[in-house]
């Protein structure tokens, strides 16, 4: 038996096949693709520009719809107090007498309350026909 001056066998050269390695990252870059397009939908946020000095002279507030819940849960609509049911019928009253273009309720509440107290505001709100709905935080800086 004869070696050669390599050290190694002749003959067979080691062959890597990439084949299944590309179909495998085919296959993950559509799968990628399909995920991205599937985000769920997020909440749209405006942020309102600060009004013109002339502009405010023109607010008429008797149109406005206001939800006002302070520390300690009591809710109002416009100054005065409702209970949720209550709530509910009256806001749903006076919103199918309006137009489309005023149905804007705003919820205004302090930073300290709870999170799911906030949610059933806007629940009631979305079920009385409100749209959109505004949220405005009390001690903003």
């Amino acid at each position: 038996m004869s070696m050669s001056a390599g050290g190694g066998k002749t003959g067979a050269k080691p062959d890597i096949n990439i084949t299944p390695l590309i179909d495998v990252l085919l296959v993950m870059i559509i799968i990628f693709m399909v995920i991205k397009h599937k985000d769920p939908h997020r909440f749209e946020n405006k942020v309102p520009e600060k009004p013109k000095p002339d502009q405010q002279k023109n607010i008429d507030t008797s149109l406005s719809l206001v939800i006002t819940i302070d520390r300690t849960g009591l809710i109002k609509l416009n100054s005065q107090e409702m209970t949720d049911e209550n709530l509910r019928l009256t806001l749903k009253k006076t919103i199918d007498q309006r137009a489309t273009d005023l149905r804007t309720v705003f919820i205004k509440g302090p930073r300290e309350i709870p999170y799911e107290k906030v949610v059933k505001l806007i629940d009631i709100a979305k079920g009385a026909g409100a749209a959109p709905i505004g949220l405005q935080i009390d001690n903003i800086d």
